[in-house]
């Protein structure tokens, strides 16, 4: 139990822990919350609410402050050698009996790049790729697409330039309510200076509210919209003839292929109206410069990557690539989502997003590790997780939650039950955590230092401004303390500042960058050795592929993987503003619940009415994975057909009912579109 009077508070300039913009707060010595500082992002100090309550959940009283360890089935208290003890004869009985690649390591975005880096090390030290990052279940398949396309997978453009754009076109996200301080102090700002915005998205919401048009796409149905939007710029002369001839190849190839498109008939299975598809296609496509925005609702689909390589074909039709106020920018939705990637937490890359099949980048990686990684690509998370008891038989958790955000939960229960070793490193007992045979007390992002990196990759650094609770330790001396343990590989670093020095000369991105100079400013990848500055905006003479151009690629519309029988609806999962991911951290400010204590099942009144439902009603949402209760909210905001609920509350556990198909390249599973039934609950 952790207890606020125990700890000292210093204000300091830090991070905030949440989404992926990349605010400066700091401890407000005379409220005891946060306030904001002039950070490079929120440069007026501005915060959301989730921002100005971080403090709060760390001195919750279900904080953990020591180990806890499992006996007779239950967890305990124990000493801290005691435990990693009992973490090191775990693994080390694992890795005699069944060989390296029976372990899985579950990296966290919430967590430090130094801290992933670590446990990237620490993976490979031991012998296995099997390495991944909650960014399998969000982002995966915007950085499949991107990095295939364009030779990078993350924003294009800079939120300073974005600005200069004279349209935005937004498609499966809301920034008004999930990254608020770039729409209200970026986007808005623009908006309010005559730029347009299309919105693509299933609900109407606050960001809708500030369209010029909005497209209610059916969902799953992106390429088909998309694709008719591309015909519309094609048929009526509206693609950048000289971006053509210069920067792109297979023109005729990708003209040929939209042939056969007919954009009422694409439309109409999009659900939305053919006119204002048009519309939105020439008000893009004639704009001297257009921005596009993608989030979760284009990537977590099981043709995820094939909805943002139809995405990245707009942009390269009309030219937008490349210079300031165009590009296409996946927002991130975790503090260091962007970071963990970066870093190499993944199964198939290096730091620096450099294949582990590529022998070169293996040796550069071994002169500064002293030891060459593994070649083999390693699982990612969802394969890991379907493997627990069988190919996988121990696990390392670090301050992620699946056993609440991975899909088809019914079957995650069955395969956490059947892992052999669990170790979870975490704030609380969470639902991941209630299946741990050791559980060790990790510290809150208040409490450590370090650096993130935002959405428009600027590395930014973290400080303390709390004392840690109990016996508690911060998680790079756990890691380090682990590597030690564990290998013979040296774990000994001078503090974070250490370990990012270590960490520049083994991702290329990061070379020309360091900890000292970053001091209360950002540095921006990509940043090589011997640069002022980090590049702003890609892609402008070449592709970072290295080369000059880059293909349209023809996509076809992929069908989604549940298929509706009659009377069933398609439920599709998101974000709100005041809870954030599985809700481990938010449910815990006493601030945020009051503000959303609970969660609500969005329902149009046409699907409502022919069920009897009326707002506020209990309804049971169920399908053949599972099923949930909860209130319904009778409004007009979603289209029909479609139901909405978040996942960031354990009951109801809405990943229960989501599905486990996977994209076959990025391996995201497809959260946006599970065939429901819902009835009153009586």
């Amino acid at each position: 139990m952790s207890d606020s009077a125990d700890r000292t508070f210093e204000s300091r300039k830090t991070i905030c822990p949440f989404c992926g913009v990349g605010c400066g707060l700091k401890y407000n010595e005379d409220t005891g919350k946060a306030t904001g500082w002039e950070a490079p992002v929120n440069t007026r100090g501005e915060l959301c609410p989730k921002g100005a309550v971080a403090f709060e959940p760390g001195d919750h009283d279900d904080r953990l402050t020591e180990p806890l360890v499992r006996e007779n089935g239950s967890l305990v208290t124990a000493s801290w050698e005691e435990a990693l003890d009992r973490v090191v004869d775990g693994f080390e009985t694992v890795l005699e009996e069944h060989g390296p690649d029976a372990l899985a390591f579950f990296s966290s975005s919430n967590c430090t790049n130094e801290e992933n880096y670590l446990l990237s090390k620490l993976a490979r030290a031991l012998g296995t790729n099997n390495l991944d990052n909650c960014a399998r279940l969000c982002h995966s398949s915007t950085v499949t697409a991107m990095a295939e396309r364009f030779g990078a997978g993350a924003m294009t453009n800079t939120l300073d330039d974005l600005v200069e754009a004279d349209v935005y076109l937004v498609t499966g996200a809301n920034p008004a309510e999930q990254h608020p301080v770039i729409f209200n102090s970026y986007l808005g700002q623009a908006i309010k200076d005559g730029t347009s915005m299309i919105h693509i998205d299933p609900r109407e919401n606050k960001t809708t509210n500030a369209a010029d048009s909005h497209l209610p796409v059916t969902p799953g149905y992106d390429i088909p919209l998309l694709n008719a939007m591309a015909k519309t710029i094609i048929d009526e002369g509206l693609v950048d003839e000289t971006f053509i001839e210069e920067r792109v190849t297979g023109f005729d190839t990708f003209v040929e292929s939209l042939s056969d498109v007919d954009v009422e008939s694409n439309a109409d299975l999009a659900g939305v109206d053919p006119d204002s598809l048009r519309e939105a296609a020439r008000l893009y496509a004639q704009a001297d410069r257009a921005a596009a925005f993608t989030g979760m609702g284009m990537s977590q689909h099981h043709c995820g990557t094939d909805n943002v390589r139809a995405l990245l074909n707009l942009a390269l039709l009309t030219g937008n690539v490349g210079k300031r106020g165009t590009g296409v920018n996946p927002l991130r939705g975790q503090n260091n989502v962007q970071g963990a990637n970066d870093v190499g937490a993944r199964p198939a890359d290096l730091p620096g997003y450099e294949p582990v099949t590529d022998p070169e980048a293996r040796t550069r990686v071994a002169d500064v590790w002293g030891f060459e990684p593994p070649s083999d690509p390693g699982l990612t998370e969802v394969e890991m997780t379907w493997a627990f008891g069988e190919a996988i038989h121990a696990a390392f958790i670090l301050g992620e939650n699946p056993a609440v955000t991975e899909p088809n939960l019914t079957n995650v229960t069955a395969e956490f039950e059947a892992l052999e070793f669990l170790v979870v490193q975490d704030l609380f007992v969470t639902e991941t955590a209630e299946f741990a045979d050791v559980v060790l007390p990790a510290s809150t992002w208040a409490e450590k230092a370090g650096t993130v990196t935002n959405t428009d990759r600027q590395v930014q650094r973290m400080r303390p401004n709390a004392s840690l609770p109990g016996d508690t330790r911060r998680d790079l001396d756990i890691l380090c303390d682990l590597g030690d343990r564990l290998t013979d590989v040296s774990f000994d670093y001078n503090g974070p500042g250490g370990v990012f020095d270590e960490m520049t000369r083994v991702n290329p991105l990061y070379a020309g960058m360091s900890f000292d100079v970053i001091g209360e400013g950002s540095l921006r990848w990509p940043f090589p050795v011997g640069a002022d500055e980090g590049e702003g905006v890609l892609h402008t003479e070449t592709f970072a592929t290295g080369e000059r151009t880059t293909p349209l690629v023809p996509v076809e519309h992929v069908p989604p993987a549940d298929d509706l029988a009659d009377g069933e609806l398609v439920l599709t999962t998101g974000r709100v503003l005041q809870h954030f991911n599985s809700g481990a951290f938010s449910r815990r400010s006493a601030t945020l619940m009051r503000m959303r204590g609970e969660d609500v099942l969005e329902m149009h009144p046409d699907d409502a009415e022919p069920r009897e439902i009326e707002d506020g009603d209990r309804v049971v949402v169920r399908n053949r994975r599972g099923s949930v209760e909860v209130e319904a909210a009778v409004s007009p905001v979603i289209t029909p057909g479609s139901v909405f609920l978040t996942f960031h509350y354990d009951d109801p556990r809405t990943n229960v009912l989501t599905g486990d198909t996977l994209d076959p390249e990025a391996k995201i599973p497809e959260y946006k579109h599970s065939a429901v039934r819902v009835e009153p609950a009586d």
